[in-house]
């Protein structure tokens, strides 16, 4: 980000010395200028997202800000075509009214003046910030709308992101091609060749991405916490590591070890990444509480949620085992790598 920053200060010191006969130093002020109306801009585009969505009922949980452009973080995916189309589009026009604001101003004010550079810098920030998103290609919002134009159509919404990603690969080589002939050409600067190629592989990365989450959303209705969680075999606390295995696998193979007090009571689950650091010499000495989690600190989530259910509980609190529960008792242990398994069964997985 800092890198990015500085090239592109670089870049339009250079461009404002240039057009107002400024020293150095003057230049690089108005450079850093350009960046941070650059970063101005790319919130407000956001925050045009933003609030559309929680206009609509679709709570927002955050927004990541860089320079090359923005990203806002929604609790759940718009409930039909027309709000993802208007969700989308929300952006790109708050960026389009400050560009023609901004143009306005810049079109007012004397040439070659330090307040008609500051417009026209904001100018600049906006139409660039509007006219790229509108690109049709995921993770673009032009990608967004083509992927709501296309559900609209199809009535499946999976099929509309993978549409969007693939071209959004397509916009992505497009710009790669059209960087390297303006380069050559002489139209575009050297020092800007790296910006650029920054750009493009950052919308191809985007548009793989969006590819991807299509074919593992389409496995979402798959997820049945029933089937999926491992069994538990329950053992009192206290009880050697090697004689709870001994017992687990007599009773049931791949059994995940559920650690109960006195009383009966669940208490703790083993993790088997501490259980593999011990030693075999070692696990008749060690109790299995040594290598437990304390439930209390392990996410639950109910044996009967839904795939989409089940997925927002897994990005909300992330790890590498949930506990699954029917009422007050534990029925079975999710393991991530068995639900990421599920979901890409062709991906190779560290287990």
């Amino acid at each position: 980000m800092l890198l990015l920053a500085l090239l592109v200060t670089v870049l339009y010191a250079e461009f404002a010395r240039d057009q107002l006969a400024l020293s150095q130093l003057s230049g690089y002020v108005i450079g850093v200028g350009f960046v941070v109306s650059l970063l101005g801009s790319v919130l407000l585009h956001e925050l045009g997202h933003a609030l559309t969505a929680r206009r609509y009922g679709i709570g927002v949980r955050g927004i990541t800000l860089e320079l090359l452009g923005g990203y806002t973080e929604m609790d759940r995916d718009a409930p039909s075509p027309r709000v993802d189309l208007l969700v989308s589009l929300a952006g790109p026009a708050v960026s389009a009214v400050l560009g023609a604001v901004a143009v306005a101003l810049t079109l007012a004010l004397p040439d070659h003046t330090v307040a008609n550079q500051l417009a026209f810098q904001l100018a600049v920030s906006n139409v660039i910030v509007a006219v790229f998103n509108a690109l049709p290609g995921l993770p673009l919002d032009g990608g967004r709308a083509l992927r709501a134009a296309v559900w609209a159509l199809t009535h499946d919404r999976h099929r509309g992101t993978e549409v969007a990603g693939w071209v959004g690969r397509i916009v992505a080589a497009g710009t790669a091609g059209l960087v390297a002939v303006l380069t050559l050409t002489h139209h575009l600067a050297p020092l800007a060749l790296p910006l650029m190629l920054l750009v493009a592989f950052t919308l191809w990365r985007g548009a793989g991405q969006s590819i991807r989450y299509a074919k593992v959303s389409r496995r979402f209705p798959l997820i049945d916490l029933a089937r999926l969680a491992r069994p538990i075999w329950p053992v009192p606390t206290g009880t050697p590591l090697a004689e709870a295995q001994r017992r687990a696998e007599d009773a049931r193979t791949g059994a995940t070890l559920l650690v109960t007090d006195s009383t009966g009571r669940p208490v703790g689950l083993v993790d088997p990444v501490d259980v593999a650091a011990v030693p075999v010499e070692r696990r008749p000495w060690l109790a299995v509480d040594a290598v437990s989690r304390s439930l209390s600190t392990l996410p639950v989530l109910p044996v009967g949620l839904d795939g989409e259910r089940v997925m927002e509980a897994v990005q909300t609190h992330p790890g590498a085992q949930y506990v699954v529960t029917s009422g007050e008792d534990v029925v079975g242990v999710l393991h991530i790598a068995d639900l990421a398994q599920l979901l890409e069964p062709d991906r190779k997985m560290n287990t």
